[in-house]
């Protein structure tokens, strides 16, 4: 079945503000929550009115879809699955309310579940050469590891944890009140143990109660042949620890590959534009250009127009995790002299009479023609 347009969900205009999204979203979410709602589909309404005022509130994924819709968004990643959300924790999370009295055991059950740890980004800085064949890199992760002396309790050795006597060990704070839905109850996280309905009597000395440590480590990445500008390399398991017994979060590293002096890439081809002077042009001749692999010899073919684009095979940069190689383009570009010896310029004099004063317009101009070479 597809989806509906999500300003038709929400009942807004396409130039609604965010005001206005989360006026509409609180509204309807209200209607058609399946405690208080008596329509049929009212949990797949809830659920739909979740994603839509989702995707409408990211400003990103709001240009996405008003371009392209909703296969715009599902390139950026798409939305959460809301087949699987219990929905009262949605209601408890956006209005601070929870019906009847399972409310508590589920957010207890919640709170006590394993949950990844954060992830952590940085930046990795390349040279041209090292994102073509590749290197081992050191980088270094600062993050959070479980405290050496407390093991991660917070307490001080010797001493252990207690009740907390504010939300008597359920990590919330519950009240009661009355409203147009009937009994409601309020929840909010205990302030006095953040949630985790014990408290540390006796903070450790190490850490500060926090049970966790700032370190940094040190780790050997292996980059691979080929990466480019923007990708990004995931470290698995060395970001920022769980929580009961819930996984690492991960560490990703985003490439950023300093300009060459001389090539510039273009996909998995290297770009090189070459100087040559009117006479090789002429003429033709073997030339000693650069290439990632080293210097290496190329043949100039004689009548040499400017903008001729040489191909040299297998020069470029390596297929990302496959086999084979680009190529290396070399743009020529004929340099005219400015400055003239008197000799030079007898030459040219009679170069010239030779040559005569006829001139030939083109079809079609030189970047068309470089277009045509590169591609584009």
């Amino acid at each position: 079945m597809s989806k509906r347009d999500y300003y038709e969900v929400l009942g807004i205009t396409r130039t609604a503000t965010k005001e206005e999204i989360n006026g509409a979203f609180r509204k309807l979410a209200r209607q058609y929550h399946p405690d208080v709602s008596e329509t049929e589909d009212a949990e797949e309404r809830f659920k739909e009115i979740n994603e839509a005022k989702d995707v409408l509130l990211d400003e990103q994924k709001r240009a996405a879809y008003d371009r392209y819709g909703h296969a715009g968004v599902s390139r950026m990643g798409g939305v959460p699955d809301y087949s699987t959300i219990d929905l009262s924790e949605i209601f408890e999370d956006l209005f601070g309310f929870g019906f009847g009295g399972g409310g508590s055991y589920r957010r207890g059950r919640r709170r006590n579940m394993p949950r990844k740890g954060n992830d952590l980004q940085y930046t990795l800085n390349l040279t041209f050469e090292e994102s073509v064949f590749g290197v081992e890199k050191e980088v270094e992760i600062t993050r959070d590891e479980l405290c050496t002396r407390c093991e991660g309790s917070g307490a001080e050795p010797g001493t252990n944890t207690v009740t907390c006597p504010t939300c008597q060990g359920a990590g919330e704070v519950r009240q009661s009140r009355q409203t147009l839905f009937g009994s409601m109850v309020q929840v909010t996280t205990c302030p006095d143990c953040r949630g985790e309905g014990t408290r540390v009597e006796t903070p450790c000395t190490q850490c500060r109660g926090g049970g966790y440590e700032r370190k940094t480590v040190r780790k050997i990445v292996a980059v691979p042949a080929g990466i480019d500008n923007g990708r990004q390399i995931r470290l698995n398991g060395e970001g920022q620890p769980g929580a009961n017994g819930g996984p690492n979060g991960d560490v990703y590293l985003a490439i950023k590959i300093k300009p060459h002096k001389y090539f510039r890439r273009q996909g998995n081809d290297i770009l090189l534009d070459l100087d040559i002077n009117v006479a090789q042009a002429t003429l033709g001749a073997d030339v000693t250009v650069p290439t990632v692999d080293g210097d290496t010899l190329l043949s100039i073919p004689a009548g040499v127009q400017p903008g001729k684009v040489l191909r040299m095979r297998s020069k470029g940069v390596p297929e990302l995790y496959g086999n084979g190689r680009g190529d290396q383009l070399v743009v020529l570009n004929i340099e005219i002299p400015k400055h003239l010896s008197d000799e030079q310029r007898q030459i040219f004099e009679q170069l010239a009479e030779s040559l005569g004063s006829e001139v030939h317009p083109q079809e079609r101009g030189f970047f068309d023609r470089l277009k045509d070479v590169l591609g584009g």
